[in-house]
């Protein structure tokens, strides 16, 4: 996995492959990876499965979007650099153009009742996608750590910090994450006079304040795209605090419905940054967004990609995921707490209840429960419950 495999495989295939798949994709990372695979291992045999499941493994590794990553990663390895780059612009477009469209309805300044009530239904619904979000994401950590007792405690110190951070200190959280990671490369005695003083220019890099406009808008983009770790979710806590206290682009509310539609529409997780452009700056707010949020992964690959075989092998890239990753299931649960804050009608607390047990107690799929929540959020509107 050392360098890209020219096969050759015409780019228009690519583009048409690509885009289905960006079109197709509901359900987040796992249907991703599920549509990507059968493409290119078991339909086309353009890569073997243990290439696939490297590439998996190292896209884990890098922060931003592992799904979007790994469908970057498979063009590069189809076409270079150049199929790299039209693979992923094909597998985010869909879903961009959907959100955006979405965004101009949900977050008019007279909108229909009935988008009332579905925002406020599936608003409502959100926590629980949070902590669902979080219990999923836990078992592969927990495993990571290995049976040592000293890790599993410092494992679960990572997370409590991870999850209180989110629910304090939002604009902070990058920070928490970070040391996280770091301390844990300390203990394990991985860090040498270099890479210490490479880690602690992250520090002052993750908390330079951006003072408003574009630029802010740039920057809080930029955290989710280049500074998140541990999957999707984790944008969320990086956001909130940003999009609606900070600089007041949107409400609590609002927030919900962006998280909401992040999720109903196919493609990665990432593109709810957009709806948080278009509170901004209008359509030309949220293409901003998406392009400054999803540029990182394409440099990360294309410029990265022939030395994940060494990404993967360093002990404190291990290390640092290993604290880091638990400080952000911590986060991603943690949010719920701010999330739930935002719910301002006693019947929104319903639905809450609802998809927790769809979500918690029978651990079935996000988007039928948003689905489904929007739906009876409509119903309670229109029946005269206050939206």
């Amino acid at each position: 996995m050392t360098e890209s495999v020219e096969q050759n495989v015409p780019l228009s295939t690519i583009v048409r492959e690509w885009s289905r798949i960006g079109v197709i994709g509901f359900g987040g990372p796992p249907a991703h990876i599920a549509l990507l695979r059968k493409l290119c291992v078991e339909d086309r045999g353009w890569l073997s499965a243990h290439e696939f499941e490297d590439g998996i493994s190292a896209t884990n590794l890098l922060p931003g979007p592992a799904s979007t990553q790994l469908a970057i990663f498979c063009a590069w390895r189809l076409r270079g650099r150049l199929g790299a780059l039209i693979g992923g612009i094909c597998f985010i477009v869909p879903g961009l153009v959907m959100i955006l469209a979405l965004s101009v309805l949900f977050l008019a300044a007279h909108p229909p009742l009935w988008v009332l009530g579905a925002a406020a239904g599936a608003g409502a619904a959100v926590p629980a996608v949070a902590i669902s979000a979080a219990i999923g994401l836990m078992p592969a950590s927990w495993r990571r750590t290995g049976d040592a007792r000293a890790l599993k405690v410092r494992w679960l110190c990572y997370f409590l910090a991870g999850g209180s951070s989110a629910a304090t200190i939002g604009p902070y959280l990058v920070l928490v994450l970070f040391g996280c990671g770091l301390i844990e490369i300390a203990v394990q005695g991985g860090f040498t006079n270099s890479s210490a003083k490479s880690a602690l220019l992250l520090f002052p890099a993750t908390a330079t304040p951006v003072i408003g406009g574009l630029a802010a808008l740039c920057w809080v983009a930029f955290k989710v795209g280049a500074l998140s770790y541990g999957g999707g979710f984790v944008i969320i806590p990086l956001m909130q605090h940003d999009a609606v206290v900070t600089y007041h682009w949107m409400s609590g509310a609002q927030f919900l419905n962006a998280v909401a539609l992040g999720q109903i529409t196919p493609g990665p997780v990432v593109q709810t940054v957009a709806v948080v452009g278009y509170a901004a700056g209008g359509l030309g707010g949220g293409l901003l967004a998406a392009l400054v949020a999803f540029a990182p992964s394409f440099c990360f690959i294309i410029a990265g990609a022939s030395h994940f075989d060494r990404l993967r092998a360093d002990a404190r890239i291990q290390a640092c995921l290993t604290g880091a990753g638990a400080a952000v299931i911590g986060a991603i649960a943690g949010s719920a707490i701010p999330l739930g804050r935002e719910l301002a009608h006693l019947w929104q607390l319903g639905i809450l209840g609802l998809a927790a047990i769809w979500l918690l107690g029978l651990r079935r799929a996000v988007v039928p429960a948003l689905l489904v929540a929007g739906v009876l959020g409509i119903a309670a509107v229109m029946a005269g419950a206050p939206s």
